[in-house]
């Protein structure tokens, strides 16, 4: 008799990378977050800010103005390069020609991707990119959710209910999922929203409080989250302070998660 093979392990790792600059856009650090998310073996990442292969324009006038080093193009292709063989964007602003918004990186096959605007009048624009994934030898669908919301808690509380209303909507109760970005939530108002609907928060789980991540090089406000359902355990990864602290304005978060 064939026993059934082991669930997988997922590894994720969720970061605003700032349109790939430094606090206050002093430096371009790209190559650099490639190379420290490469070392971080993540099966999923999710991003927030990343910049996208813009719009009509080849070459925008937030490109002229800044130094990026020769790296053209979508940024969050130049990270998934020969890595991640699968990649979904969802765009959610055009500033100056040069757009940005959600993206998640995959090891695994992206069946289908939506993103759902969750924008705001009078804030940034802000989306949802809801991503479905078959994993290795996995027999169910995997739903990643990648999250940035808006900086006004009013704002914040409409996109929570938009969320909640996404996954009851495209979401099996009984499938995998994870929800992750960044919140915006210095307040932490969410996790009573989001434990509604059954998600849980991993580093809360873990540790009794959220993770600090912002700003990067002394983190004080607990912004960004992983939150995860009907998985078999979740933990989270510790990310050595260097070099995350100098590569954007948000230090990353990162957990392994059997489904």
């Amino acid at each position: 008799m064939l026993s059934e093979p082991p669930a997988p392990r997922v590894r994720v790792l969720t970061v605003n990378v700032h349109k790939g600059y430094t606090a206050l856009r002093r430096r371009f650090m790209l190559r650099e977050l490639r190379e420290a998310v490469r070392v971080v073996g993540s099966d999923l990442v999710f991003l927030q800010e990343v910049a996208g292969p813009g719009a009509n324009d080849p070459t925008p006038r937030a490109w002229r103005r800044l130094d990026t080093h020769g790296v053209d193009g979508a940024h969050y292709e130049f990270l998934a390069d020969q890595i991640w063989s699968s990649h979904a964007y969802g765009r959610n602003a055009v500033i100056d020609g040069l757009d940005h918004g959600n993206a998640l990186l995959s090891r695994y096959p992206i069946i289908g991707f939506t993103n759902h605007d969750v924008s705001m009048p009078g804030d940034e624009a802000r989306g949802l990119l809801h991503c479905v994934m078959l994993p290795d030898g996995g027999h169910q669908m995997l739903h990643g959710v990648c999250v940035h919301l808006g900086l006004r808690e009013s704002h914040r509380k409409s996109q929570l209910e938009r969320l909640l209303a996404l996954l009851t909507r495209e979401v099996p109760p009984n499938a995998p999922l994870i929800v992750a970005g960044d919140f915006n939530d210095w307040r932490g108002r969410a996790d009573a929203v989001l434990r509604s609907c059954g998600l849980v928060e991993v580093f809360r789980a873990a540790h009794g409080a959220h993770a600090k991540s912002f700003p990067a090089r002394w983190p004080l406000l607990r912004l960004d989250r992983i939150y995860v359902r009907q998985v078999a355990e979740a933990h989270p990864l510790p990310l050595p302070r260097t070099p995350w602290a100098t590569l954007s304005d948000h230090a990353p978060l990162a957990a392994e998660i059997q489904l």
